[in-house]
């Protein structure tokens, strides 16, 4: 799994990143609050696991930008504060678990495939269709469909518009979309990414009249919420 560890303690961070890694999980790490936020609402990622008093930008503060923002990858929160209602506070601000320090890497590890496990089933449930405002996408039958029209889209476009989809509202970078859609590291002398795009548009936009995916210049791509 890919995680996202928010840690400015360099020996608790250095620990845990040797710990997850050990169990065979990818660790970015970060210790700046705002550094993760950045992160955690551009890349993708299995598992959060926020410090709560971090530099900058608190973890628990960090965590509300991103479920304000409909961001619901499950976060774990690390805290020293212990009390009842340092819990809550965390669980209630949409936190997945509360684990207190010191803690057992054992106990780190199992909670985070815990909350996996229960991210796969309810993804099971609700991700096999993405529709908004009329444009439909069967993650099963690989088809797409525009106010009913069937769109014929080859894999790599089908891909792209899934991406995008799933990061609705959120910016794309072209080395995102590379990386995301063709599963390589970011080549500023390729093209691809504009071509597909390009052709994208031609089949789900013009045809229906609508505007799905907006150009943010110097930026990337958005899919428009």
């Amino acid at each position: 799994m890919r995680i996202l560890l928010l840690e400015d303690d360099p020996e608790i961070g250095t620990w845990t990143v040797k710990g997850l890694t050990a169990a065979g999980h990818v660790v970015d790490w970060i210790e700046n609050g705002r550094e993760a936020l950045l992160a955690a609402t551009t890349r993708d990622y299995d598992v959060l696991v926020f410090d709560r008093m971090t530099p900058d930008l608190d973890g628990l503060s960090a965590l509300k930008t991103l479920r304000s923002a409909r961001i619901t990858t499950p976060l774990i929160l690390l805290t020293a504060l212990g009390a009842v209602e340092d819990r809550v506070e965390g669980l209630e601000a949409g936190a997945d678990d509360y684990l207190s320090k010191p803690f057992a890497m054992t106990e780190l590890l199992a909670r985070i495939t815990a909350l996996c496990r229960r991210g796969r089933g309810e993804a099971a449930e609700t991700a096999t269709r993405l529709s908004h405002r009329g444009l439909d996408l069967d993650l099963l039958s690989q088809t797409c469909a525009c106010n009913g029209t069937t769109v014929l889209l080859n894999p790599k476009e089908f891909r792209l518009l899934e991406v995008l989809m799933r990061s609705k509202g959120r910016i794309q970078t072209r080395a995102m979309l590379l990386e995301r859609v063709w599963d390589i590291n970011f080549d500023p002398s390729t093209s691809v990414v504009e071509t597909h795009m390009s052709r994208l548009r031609n089949k789900i936009e013009k045809p229906f009249g609508q505007e799905f995916i907006k150009t943010v210049r110097g930026s990337g791509y958005m899919f428009i919420d």
